[in-house]
C-alpha cells in the first residue's frame, strides 16, 4: 500500500525526491500519511481536491484485496 502511494505521488510532482509515506497499520485499517514539497502541495491535492479524492479512491480499491480500511492524509 505505502508503495502504491508513493508511486502515485511522485508521478505527479515536480520534486519526488521530497516524496514520503508513514503508514500506521492498525488490526483492520490503514492511515497512510503523505507529506510532499510545499511547493507540490496544490499537484496532490488538484482543483477543488480531485486528484487527492482520486488518489483516495484508488488506495481505497487496493485495500479491498486485503481486507483493510485505509485513510490517506496529506500533509504539509
Amino acid at each position: 500500500m505505502k508503495e502504491l502511494l508513493e508511486t502515485l505521488a511522485k508521478a505527479l510532482v515536480d520534486n519526488p525526491e521530497e516524496v514520503s509515506v508513514n503508514e500506521v497499520e492498525g488490526e483492520k485499517s490503514i492511515i497512510l500519511e503523505l507529506k510532499v514539497a510545499k511547493d507540490d502541495m496544490g499537484k496532490v491535492i488538484g482543483k477543488q481536491g480531485r486528484i487527492a479524492k482520486a488518489i483516495r479512491t484508488v488506495m481505497k480499491a487496493a485495500a479491498v484485496k486485503e481486507d483493510k480500511r485505509v485513510s490517506v492524509e496529506i500533509l504539509q
